[in-house]
């Protein structure tokens, strides 16, 4: 691929007389490449043939499956073979349904939220995370509280365990909603 300005020197010299074979010569591509050029009078964009795929006509199918799979792409091959007679590599359609892949995990991450008084509510996890303290990969231990109400966090982390909350804090919240598929 020439640059704008060769390709514009090019124009100029065919406007003086020069011929395609000459030019080609000169600029050192290939005589077809040059009348391209002299044929656009200038610069010609770069186009990307279009192709046709297995998938063509499928998109609304595709990503209904996907959602409804929660990103299952073996399921989804699986689907095109048994309903559409298509067999094709897992390969291929997990590259054909990457654009959705970030969609579908910040639906898995959605909360619905619901407003609580004050003082009412706070939240409560553990985590632990591996990161890197004087060069050694060590365990650090998170105790997240997250209010209710402002949904202000204090976050602690810690190189052991901590202790029971409650035994620590003294006491308990006036009343417990412990999180969906988690004991209380």
């Amino acid at each position: 691929m020439l640059e704008a300005e060769e390709v514009a020197a090019m124009v100029r010299l065919h406007e003086l007389g020069w011929g395609a074979k000459r030019l080609s010569k000169e600029f050192g591509c290939a005589r077809n490449t040059v009348r391209r050029y002299l044929r656009a009078g200038g610069t010609v964009p770069f186009r990307k043939p279009e192709r046709r795929t297995v998938f063509d006509g499928l998109e609304d199918w595709l990503r209904e499956r996907f959602f409804r799979h929660g990103g299952n792409a073996d399921v989804i091959r699986q689907e095109l073979e048994s309903e559409h007679g298509i067999r094709i590599c897992l390969r291929s359609v997990e590259k054909r349904v990457q654009c959705w892949r970030r969609e579908l995990k910040a639906q898995k991450r959605a909360t619905v939220r619901f407003e609580t008084r004050p003082g009412q509510q706070l939240q409560i996890d553990f985590g632990e995370a591996r990161v890197w303290i004087a060069e050694e990969r060590v365990r650090v231990h998170l105790f997240v509280a997250t209010l209710g109400y402002s949904r202000r966090m204090h976050i602690r982390p810690s190189l052991r365990e901590l202790p029971s909350v409650r035994r620590r804090a003294g006491g308990g919240p006036a009343r417990q909603c412990p999180r969906p598929g988690r004991a209380p």
